[in-house]
């Protein structure tokens, strides 16, 4: 299982970005999908998961209200649509997947996850 993120860049305050993870190989929708990310200095966070199929989500409280995760399975993609940037949300983010063993299970504990692909970063300028 291959995972390949894309979509950072450089934006301004307040400035909307999305981000997209492709993820190689079948059975996708058999995999919880998560976002986390790590800012300079400090360690890797949670930010956004969603379950296999039902689509429950669940967002750590700095982004609530400003980021929506999203999947479509006849893709192989799981989204973060990230509005209202603020520098502080400036980060490498990464995707990550792991075996969902029903369709309403999520997971924010990234030893949670098996499988992680690289990060693309998001710098937001103040």
């Amino acid at each position: 299982v291959q995972l390949q993120a894309y979509g950072g860049g450089l934006v301004q305050a307040g400035d909307s970005l999305r981000l997209s993870c492709v993820v190689s190989g079948s059975s996708f929708s058999r995999y919880c999908m998560g976002w986390f990310r790590q800012a300079p200095g400090k360690e890797r966070e949670f930010v956004a998961t969603i379950s296999r199929s039902f689509d429950l989500t669940s967002y750590a409280s700095s982004v609530k209200g400003r980021f929506t995760i999203s999947r479509d399975n006849a893709k192989n993609t799981v989204y973060l649509q990230m509005t209202s940037l603020t520098p502080e949300d400036t980060a490498d983010y990464s995707c990550a997947a792991r075996i969902a063993p029903s369709l309403r299970n999520y997971y924010t504990n990234p030893e949670s996850y098996n499988y992680w692909g690289q990060g693309t970063e998001v710098t937001v300028s103040s």
